[in-house]
């Protein structure tokens, strides 16, 4: 039995109608207000685990993103929505590498951008210190395996049990050093998590807004997620 479903993505950002607009094109989503605020944004289909949150935050990005995502598209298509090439990590054969207008990393994959359809997110990528063990434990969480991506030291977790497309975990040499401005939210109980190794950061009960359903916790690795309780949310 798994502890966690996947229940959707959420971006950081420092304008959040630039961002917005941005990478709700990119995805091939609808943008809209989220809530009360006019700065933060839903990006959504008739797919609920498609759902992009755009939350606005006072922090600038500083650091390369722990947390990017590759989509189904070509380099043309995204400058035209204003991503600028990243050079110092140059291209490989199947993808490039490219900057939102916030300077977060993503890359792209043309091979199928003219016949995968509207929605574009082909995977979620997260730099480890340890992705043999990382995968192995966000597996175990959604009931997923973990298994070992062709030749390179990557693992990779297969769409399934509510998670639409795949996440890709790759080794990196820096440590984690700052708040993640890409996560993920999950459906599940914060007890079993803690318990299988989760750590909380942020209560519900300790939040000062009413209207904040979920607990934060922080993955073995330090990534952040939410979790709402579907029982009660």
């Amino acid at each position: 039995m798994s502890d966690a479903r996947f229940k959707d993505l959420v971006i950081d950002a420092t304008d959040g109608s630039v961002l917005a607009a941005f990478w709700s094109a990119a995805l091939g989503l609808k943008a809209g207000p989220a809530g009360d605020s006019a700065a933060d944004f839903l990006l959504a289909d008739d797919v609920p685990e498609h759902r992009v949150w755009i939350n606005q935050v006072p922090e600038p990005r500083t650091v390369k993103q722990r947390v990017h995502l590759d989509l189904h598209a070509t380099v043309e298509e995204l400058t035209r929505l204003g991503a600028t090439a990243a050079v110092e990590f140059g291209d490989e054969d199947d993808w490039t590498v490219l900057r939102d207008p916030e300077r977060g990393e993503l890359c792209v994959f043309p091979r199928r951008a003219a016949t995968v359809g509207g929605y574009r997110l082909y995977a979620l990528v997260v730099d480890a210190a340890d992705p043999a063990a990382v995968s192995a434990w966000w597996g175990e969480r959604f009931g997923l395996e973990s298994k070992r991506y062709h030749d390179r030291p990557w693992y990779r977790l297969e769409p399934g049990e509510g998670l639409p497309w795949p996440m890709l975990f790759i080794p990196v040499p820096e440590p984690k050093t700052v708040k993640n401005r890409i996560h993920w939210d999950v459906w599940g109980d914060t007890e079993r998590l803690l318990a299988a190794g989760a750590t909380l950061l942020t209560g519900r009960e300790d939040a000062s807004d009413p209207r904040v359903v979920w607990d934060v916790l922080a993955d073995p690795e330090g990534n952040e997620f939410c979790v709402f309780c579907p029982d009660r949310d």
